[in-house]
C-alpha cells in the first residue's frame, strides 16, 4: 500500500551554499547529515551509477522531507539554473503556506527571486513560484478552504 509522498529529492552542486535557504528560510530541520564514498555498492545500485560518492541531508518541514544530494563522484557538468515549468521532467515542488502573502513578502525581502506576487490561480488558492539558489523552482501555495479537495489533510 502506497500511503503518500515522503520526501523530494534535490541534487545541487554545492550543498553549503544551498542549505541556508532551506534551514533559515524555510524553516525545515536537518534530520540526518551523511556520506558515502565510493564502494558503496547499495547506493551505485539504487542510483544506476558507478562509482558513487556523496553528501545527503534529510531535512524536515511540517509532513513532508526534503532530501538534499551533493555528488562528489561522478560530478555532474549540467546545470538547473534554465529549468522551465514546462520542460519535462520534475520542474517544482511546493509548499503548503498559511499567509502567503506574509511569506512573499519575507522571502522576498531576504532576496528569493519570485516569478510574481501571489496569484489566485483558483477561488481560494492562491500560489506564487520563486527560486532556491540553485534556480530550482519552489512554490508557496495557500489554499483557504481546509475543505478545499487539494487542502493539506491531517493523516
Amino acid at each position: 500500500m502506497i500511503r503518500g509522498v515522503h520526501h523530494v529529492g534535490v541534487a545541487t552542486k554545492d550543498i553549503d551554499r544551498i542549505l541556508p535557504f532551506y534551514l533559515d528560510l524555510i524553516g525545515c530541520e536537518v534530520i540526518t547529515d551523511y556520506r558515502w564514498e565510493p564502494g558503496n555498492k547499495a547506493a551505485d545500485e539504487v542510483t544506476g551509477l558507478t562509482g558513487t560518492s556523496a553528501r545527503s541531508l534529510m531535512l524536515r518541514k511540517g509532513n513532508a522531507h526534503i532530501e538534499l544530494f551533493q555528488y562528489f563522484t561522478p560530478e555532474s557538468g549540467r546545470d538547473n539554473a534554465e529549468l522551465q515549468p514546462h520542460d519535462p521532467g520534475v520542474t517544482h515542488f511546493c509548499l503548503d503556506v498559511t499567509d502567503i502573502h506574509g511569506e512573499y513578502s519575507r522571502l522576498s525581502a531576504a532576496g528569493v527571486p519570485f516569478n510574481s506576487e501571489p496569484q489566485e490561480v483558483f477561488p481560494g488558492v492562491w500560489t506564487a513560484y520563486g527560486h532556491d539558489p540553485d534556480g530550482n523552482i519552489v512554490e508557496l501555495q495557500e489554499v483557504l478552504d481546509p475543505n478545499h479537495r487539494i487542502a493539506l489533510k491531517s493523516w
